[in-house]
């Protein structure tokens, strides 16, 4: 039987994404966050989770895409790092889905600009390609609150 690996899924833009379901902690509605001057354009600000003090990464930014209207509030992926949780916001939370890892391929050519860095690779699906980020690209530039350009 070939491997099977599970992903959370989730919508930036247009892209559908996914990270190891392993490094999600929980994900939930939009938190309050405090500005951290002089931090990287992708730090949208830290968020109080129970007493845990999380960077938010705006992944839109992250990724190089237009900013979200501003009546859409954007969704939380918390996942673990080496360094402590950090916060991905998102467009839109998808489901954990299955897939077999022999059917993983390398990053396609036609993706370019701020995305293909952070991405490792993708799975083609029904109609769509899911991108899998590289968790530990992803959560570059430092998670901490000491972010400067």
């Amino acid at each position: 039987m070939a491997d099977v690996t599970q992903y959370c899924t989730f919508w930036v833009g247009s892209l559908y994404l996914g990270i190891d379901v392993h490094k999600v902690q929980e994900v939930m509605r939009t938190l309050e966050m405090t500005p951290v001057p002089l931090a990287s354009p992708a730090v949208r600000g830290l968020i109080n989770l129970r007493g845990q003090i999380v960077t938010a990464i705006d992944m839109r930014r992250r990724l190089g895409l237009p900013e979200r209207d501003a009546d859409r509030d954007p969704m939380n992926v918390v996942m673990r790092t080496d360094d402590g949780a950090i916060s991905l916001l998102v467009d839109e939370i998808g489901d954990v889905i299955e897939v077999n890892e022999s059917a993983f391929e390398r990053v396609p050519d036609t993706l370019q600009g701020d995305a293909r860095a952070l991405i490792r690779g993708v799975y083609k699906l029904n109609g769509q390609l899911l991108l899998i980020l590289d968790s530990a690209l992803t959560a570059a530039p430092d998670a901490s609150a000491a972010l400067v350009n």
